[in-house]
């Protein structure tokens, strides 16, 4: 069966679109099937995307959908930036991690801490060249991410930073981070402090990319600061005030990811569906026996379901509601319903799901790091008790 789609089954109705933004998530679901998805098999088995995908992504928009027009950026919403990972992740979970952290960590830190002076030297580049990383993570700082080691400190006009970063996405590619570092590990939280460091900085170098399980053409990376000099001046908000940093701008990211799984599952659901219908056996499609409907409609509904959970938290970013809860459970569930539809996929194939010349086994492989990343699912539960029980 070819990895092309020509006819992809069209998704459920969507709530509340506007018609902007119908074009919007159409124009990015056209490009995935035609850019994107021919080179999806090839970038997954090398471990390597494109260069001359991320180049279309700022041509087309996607790198900076919410900077303002001032800066270059597209001026839209969270939401439309939700909308886009969900489509291109339908077709290849790396394209839309690689969009989701560029618009709803890195641009919304910089939308929401810089300076203006910072804005007008960044912002534009972001809009147009420049691929951005978030680094907080470390060998022991993961779930404890403010266990962090690498130190920062203050001589004349520059701070030097000393340590190591590790799971960094969208490392290899990066030409600038959001870098975490303490300036007084003693202080705990109240040492953490953020940074824009640019790949070129002296001092600075990009480790060892991983090799994964899933969304393997997304790069992943360790990040290496040996007295590494960072401008005063590229300071990220206050010293000492990098723990609200981090925290406020993984609330938005969960929602990212959210849309990643609930894209990916979407994707691989279309593939099931349509092989149940050519698939035959005792004399007709699989498709014709209950067991293989019922499970279709049973993804299908989890899937719908877990579509609105991330409208609605996107939604409620958009509008200036609170939404940490709704994000933790939009993530939870996101990750949790694509882990089991990819799986049931991979049945509904039967032996062929299990081999690499089906598509289906792909998507299993990606929907795993859903359960991990930017905060694992014992997080998001600890964080919907707490919110839920009022602890």
């Amino acid at each position: 069966m070819p990895e092309t789609m020509s006819k992809p089954a069209p998704p459920a109705p969507l709530v509340a679109l506007t018609e902007d933004e119908v074009l919007f998530r159409d124009n990015v679901r056209q490009f995935s099937e035609e850019r994107v998805r021919p080179l999806v098999r090839e970038m997954d088995e090398k471990g390597i995307f494109d260069p001359g995908l991320v180049r279309q992504f700022f041509e087309l928009g996607l790198m900076g959908i919410e900077i303002p027009e001032q800066y270059g950026g597209g001026a839209g919403t969270f939401f439309e930036a939700i909308l886009a990972v969900e489509e291109l992740s339908r077709v290849d979970a790396s394209a839309g991690v690689i969009v989701d952290v560029q618009n709803t960590l890195v641009n919304n830190a910089l939308l929401r801490w810089t300076t203006e002076e910072q804005r007008k030297r960044y912002l534009p580049r972001m809009a147009t060249e420049l691929v951005g990383a978030y680094a907080l993570s470390e060998a022991g700082s993961g779930s404890d991410a403010f266990a962090l080691q690498t130190r920062a400190e203050l001589k004349g006009g520059d701070y030097v930073l000393n340590g190591r970063k590790l799971w960094i996405t969208n490392g290899k590619e990066a030409g600038i981070f959001v870098l975490f570092a303490t300036l007084d590990p003693s202080a705990g939280y109240r040492g953490i402090t953020a940074f824009l460091v640019e790949k070129d900085f002296p001092g600075f170098t990009v480790g060892k990319k991983e090799d994964k399980l899933g969304i393997r053409a997304s790069s992943t990376c360790e990040l290496i600061l040996e007295d590494c000099r960072v401008p005063k001046s590229n300071l990220l908000g206050e010293a000492g005030k990098g723990y609200k940093i981090a925290i406020e701008t993984l609330n938005e990211g969960r929602i990212g990811i959210g849309a990643q799984m609930c894209g990916l599952a979407r994707g691989a659901w279309e593939y099931a569906t349509r092989y149940a219908q050519e698939r035959k056996q005792f004399g007709k499609s699989i498709a014709d026996f209950q067991g293989i409907q019922f499970q279709l409609a049973q993804m299908a509904t989890e899937i719908e379901a877990a579509r609105l959970m991330v409208y609605n938290a996107a939604r409620m970013k958009d509008a200036g509601i609170p939404f940490v809860k709704e994000a933790a459970m939009a993530k939870l569930f996101c990750s949790q319903v694509a882990e089991r539809v990819t799986s049931l996929c991979v049945e509904i194939y039967g032996g062929y799901g299990f081999t690499k010349d089906y598509p289906v086994e792909k998507y299993w492989r990606d929907s795993k790091i859903g359960k991990i990343y930017e905060g694992t699912s014992n997080m998001q539960l600890q964080t919907i008790a707490k919110l839920v029980m009022g602890k």
